[in-house]
């Protein structure tokens, strides 16, 4: 059955890099922003804790099927960490849990274990995480005392850097693979330096091929708001740009035609494999393909806009 149009609701489609404050979930933001743009369909690409802060990109309309792809994508975060004290939580929202001395550490030993962390690595989720176990969110079951065992993960930590450090705080700037829990690195980190540790500041910078310069607060956001639709549209980044990083294949009408309607077609010049952004020759995009061994180019997310 088709979703039904709230009065009021229009049709938007792109992606709004939301610059996200301190001590707002991702879902209140979410619904900030549809509520913003008055727009009929909304979804986020990934939580952030409501400790965090940053780049947090929304989707619109048929932006949304595009979500999965954000989520997929490699991330950036800026860090401060906390040494000597850990918390239930293993961030600064949570409770204390042990508290040690920090000692005889010095910055090039502080390099020295942060640096053990770069390349594949496996974590353990947090029970503070919104994984489900038989549809149940472990943070509920947390919440009500209850600890259950986690398969470990494989992550990847693409480059870690030390950037600041005090006697007992750590600046940290990390680039890794999705499905990375920053606050698992840092209490592994405060545990490689026999301390143990928490976060204390949490900023994402950086969604795949997007970084902060182009973020909206969402103060900002209101005062648009009040200049009508079209100052809210012009800080939406569109679907294709939003993919800019993939290569793109464009389609004589007949061809686009046939690939509409679900048909692997052939392209020249298309690449040997891979994900790839379709266009018409008229420069409109149609969506996400793939491209299959015999070199053929099938459809995979199409839009309609």
């Amino acid at each position: 059955m088709a979703q039904r149009r709230r009065e009021g609701e229009r049709d938007v489609n792109g992606i709004l890099l939301l610059d996200k404050p301190a001590g707002m979930t991702s879902n209140a933001a979410l619904q900030t922003v549809k509520r913003m743009f008055r727009a009929r369909k909304a979804g986020h690409t990934g939580s952030l804790d409501p400790l965090a802060t940053g780049l947090l990109p929304v989707c619109l309309g048929e932006a949304t099927k595009l979500s999965g792809y954000l989520l997929d994508a490699d991330k950036r975060y800026r860090t401060v960490i906390s040494l000597g004290v850990t918390t239930t939580t293993g961030d600064a929202e949570g409770e204390t849990l042990c508290v040690r001395e920090v000692a005889g550490l010095d910055r090039g030993r502080v390099e020295e274990v942060v640096a053990r962390f770069t390349g594949a690595i496996e974590q353990i989720p947090p029970m503070h995480s919104a994984i489900k176990r038989n549809g149940v969110p472990l943070y509920r079951l947390a919440r009500q005392g209850i600890e259950i065992e986690r398969e470990p993960r494989s992550i990847v930590i693409h480059e870690i850097r030390v950037v600041g450090f005090e006697a007992d705080r750590i600046e940290l700037d990390v680039h890794c693979s999705k499905g990375t829990y920053i606050r698992v690195l840092a209490e592994d980190i405060g545990e490689a330096l026999g301390c143990g540790a928490h976060v204390r500041v949490l900023r994402r910078t950086g969604v795949g091929g997007f970084d902060m310069s182009r973020m909206t607060a969402p103060e900002t956001l209101r005062e648009l708001s009040e200049q009508g639709a079209e100052a809210l549209d012009a800080r939406l980044i569109s679907m294709e740009d939003a993919l800019a990083h993939w290569p793109d294949v464009r389609l004589a009408p007949d061809v686009a035609f046939f690939l509409r309607r679900g048909q692997a077609v052939f392209v020249s010049h298309a690449p040997a494999c891979g994900l790839v952004r379709i266009f018409t020759r008229e420069d409109r995009f149609l969506g996400i393909g793939h491209v299959l061994e015999d070199g053929r180019v099938a459809p995979k997310r199409l839009v309609n806009c």
